[in-house]
């Protein structure tokens, strides 16, 4: 994946070898600027489910095939991600992640993009700049640099970035650092399997098996199934769910649309206990110790506040139960 690694020839998949299969899991490519001109209707023929595109390297270099390859692999049918190699000496990770957004890296729930890439791997211009394999930085700082690239993604897109690189070289340059379990692996591992995963990660998202596969660019599977893989390009929902007990009559629920793009259809299900029943809750229908309510669309920030209001019965335990998706929520009162 390095700019400096390079096959400049045509790539023209599937021609006389049938279709590729992937070691396991759903196949797909790497290509970038050194790639050259891709047939990708001969990629997604050949058994291609998705390419990951270079957009951009350090903090100066933009890849000038990246609009035609990120395009193209998508008018095919393929999914397709981008991703940014690091040169984590050169500046922040927070700027070489703005940068990365600013020139292809902008994850869109479009429901064909994946989230970014953030590729490490070992210093290739060693005899230019002088630095180690780990660019002169300590652990402790490439690990720091790591936080600072992968934060700045999340905050921007609301999307964990997926991290590239070899076992080998996260063991040596972060000191097998279990910080980054949240995002997922794509590992670089030629040969047969993928051997033994970096500390912290259960299992790879994606594999690298060879530099160079069957279709364009480099071989690559994806650990899952194929509608999993649409899944990881759709946009998660991410709600949350608060409640509080004002007194034995009152209670209220507050739903929160903390993900990056707008939720429909949010249903909040409640159910009172402890010998009271619902008398009051606007905007919501209600039935006795039950009600529902529907909010039709929450934008990204956005907040909606139901109160319920009960009729008790004297003494004892009252409350109510609500369920919201997959949160439940309990709130007591004595």
């Amino acid at each position: 994946m390095k700019r400096v690694l390079a096959m400049a020839a045509l790539a023209l998949a599937g021609v006389g070898m049938g279709t590729a299969q992937a070691a396991n899991g759903v196949i797909g490519v790497d290509v970038s600027n050194w790639t050259g001109e891709i047939d990708w209707a001969s990629v997604a023929s050949g058994g291609g489910k998705f390419a990951f595109v270079m957009a951009t390297e350090g903090g100066d270099f933009i890849s000038p095939t990246f609009a035609a390859q990120f395009a193209g692999a998508a008018d095919a049918g393929l999914v397709r991600g981008a991703y940014h190699f690091a040169q984590p000496h050169e500046s922040d990770g927070a700027a070489q992640a703005e940068y990365f957004l600013a020139n292809g890296g902008r994850w869109t729930g479009d429901g064909v993009t994946l989230p970014g890439v953030l590729d490490l791997e070992d210093n290739p211009y060693t005899a230019r700049n002088g630095k180690n394999n780990c660019y002169d930085l300590s652990p402790a700082d490439m690990v720091t640099w790591i936080k600072d690239f992968t934060k700045r993604y999340h905050q921007r897109t609301g999307r964990q970035a997926i991290i590239y690189t070899t076992t080998s070289w996260w063991r040596t340059c972060t000191g097998d650092s279990a910080k980054f379990k949240a995002n997922p692996l794509w590992l670089a591992r030629w040969g047969a399997d993928p051997g033994e995963l970096p500390k912290g990660w259960e299992k790879h998202t994606f594999w690298q098996s060879a530099e160079k596969g069957t279709l364009a660019g480099g071989q690559n599977s994806f650990n899952g199934s194929e509608a999993e893989l649409r899944e990881l390009a759709t946009s998660a929902a991410e709600v949350t769910v608060s409640g509080q007990v004002r007194n034995r009559r009152t209670y209220t629920v507050t739903v929160a649309n903390t993900g990056p793009y707008p939720v429909t259809n949010v249903k909040i299900s409640g159910r009172a206990y402890g010998g009271q029943k619902v008398v009051k809750a606007p905007g919501c229908k209600f039935s006795g110790t039950a009600v529902t309510c529907r909010v039709a669309k929450l934008n990204r920030g956005q907040k909606v506040r139901l109160t319920f209001t009960t009729k008790p019965r004297a003494k004892g335990v009252v409350g109510m139960r609500f369920t919201v998706g997959t949160v439940e929520l309990d709130l007591k009162a004595r």
